[in-house]
């Protein structure tokens, strides 16, 4: 995937969760933050960012921020970006073989999943998507913060096994060159546990590390998956 209109910044400071104050150009400027997460080993003041220009005369602020240094290491935190790059990934990639319908969204019951797919060989597929922007010594972590909702996503795919479906859960490390992926128990431990349940009743737990560039992520390789 690529964005247009990119700029780079210095991050200042960060009022809230929604909004950072960035310098470029010469001027402070507000920025959105695409991200709701702390990313509070990201978001240093004067660490050099990567800003999305928008020109549309309606909205509050004129940047979205997209991408930060993390001493060499370029880390994309769009939260919106993983569900197309992983789209983007599906549709060229072996995960699943003779696909015939994706349907992003997809609601089943009374859950929502990023996408629901079914093949050629009557497979029927749910899939949720997380993104991962905390690393720590090479080790990609997810959550940075406590998700209720990240541990209702898990407990809804095991749902999904008991009716018969297959189900994956795909963590999108935005950023390259890390060791594996593994739960944060020391944040949300109730994630952990259930991500191990869940992948002790079948659901698939795969991780994937991604090509960033200021104004680019894609998706590279698999990472291995510690749980």
């Amino acid at each position: 995937m690529e964005y247009r209109n990119i700029k780079q910044a210095t991050f200042i400071n960060r009022p809230n969760r929604f909004i950072a104050n960035i310098e470029i150009d010469g001027n402070m400027e507000i920025c959105h933050v695409k991200n709701t997460g702390r990313c509070k080993e990201l978001l240093i003041p004067g660490a050099k960012v990567f800003v999305q220009v928008s020109d549309s005369k309606t909205r509050k602020t004129k940047y979205d921020l997209i991408a930060v240094y993390k001493g060499n290491k370029l880390v994309n935190i769009d939260s919106q970006v993983p569900n197309k790059v992983f789209h983007e990934w599906l549709l060229k990639s072996n995960l699943i073989k003779n696909i015939t319908t994706i349907t992003p969204e997809a609601i089943y019951g009374q859950s929502r999943f990023d996408f629901y797919i079914e093949t050629g060989d009557s497979r029927k597929i749910f899939i949720e998507v997380k993104g991962v922007t905390l690393e720590e010594d090479g080790v990609a972590m997810f959550p940075d913060a406590p998700t209720e909702r990240g541990v209702k996503h898990i407990t809804e795919l095991c749902y999904c096994i008991d009716k018969g479906y297959e189900a994956y859960i795909v963590f999108i490390v935005q950023l390259k060159d890390v060791l594996y992926f593994t739960p944060n128990d020391a944040t949300h431990k109730a994630f952990g546990d259930a991500l191990r349940t869940a992948n002790n009743k079948g659901v698939n737990v795969i991780a994937l590390d991604t090509w960033v560039t200021e104004n680019s992520i894609s998706v590279g390789d698999y990472v291995d998956v510690k749980l």
